[in-house]
């Protein structure tokens, strides 16, 4: 069966159908880019139109980041390490991402942590107390809190380790 090569879409669809997109959700400027480069438009084409989306507000990056932050907290419970990786991914740039975490505190940044330390130390099985304690540590850095706090709020200190 062969490969139909499909049609070209106008600029015109392109940027209707971002803008549709925009309006429903939040969206930072590099996830725009990629939808329309696999729309397979020319890079000044696409410029127009993230320029046009940008100018409009359809696009604004640190609304995205705002945004894209309370979801992880509130519903991933993912800490700051990995949100702010995952911003990165996306190409936010380094400033917005800064002026988007001084709007949440500290505690609210690490307020789901314990909650979720204690429940995987519910499940997590080991042969000692340290062995747990270790798994759960992991888990805590991979969710992307840091340090200082998982110890925190398992009661222990760096040196007890």
């Amino acid at each position: 069966m062969e490969q139909q090569a499909k049609k070209p879409i106008s600029e015109k669809i392109a940027y209707q159908r971002m803008a549709r997109v925009c309006s429903m959700k939040e969206c930072c400027s590099f996830d725009i880019r990629q939808k329309l480069q696999r729309m397979q438009l020319e890079d000044e084409v696409i410029n127009r139109i993230v320029l046009l989306l940008l100018k409009q507000k359809y696009i604004d990056d640190t609304r995205f980041s705002r945004s894209f932050i309370n979801d992880k907290l509130r519903f991933s419970k993912w800490g700051k390490t990995k949100i702010e990786f995952a911003l990165r991914q996306k190409q936010v740039p380094q400033e917005v991402i800064d002026e988007a975490f001084e709007e949440f505190s500290d505690e609210l940044l690490t307020q789901s942590l314990k909650p979720l330390l204690e429940k995987k130390l519910k499940s997590v099985k080991g042969k000692t107390e340290y062995e747990k304690r270790t798994k759960v540590i992991r888990f805590g850095l991979s969710r992307g809190f840091a340090m200082h706090d998982i110890l925190k709020c398992l009661g222990k200190t760096v040196e007890d380790y």
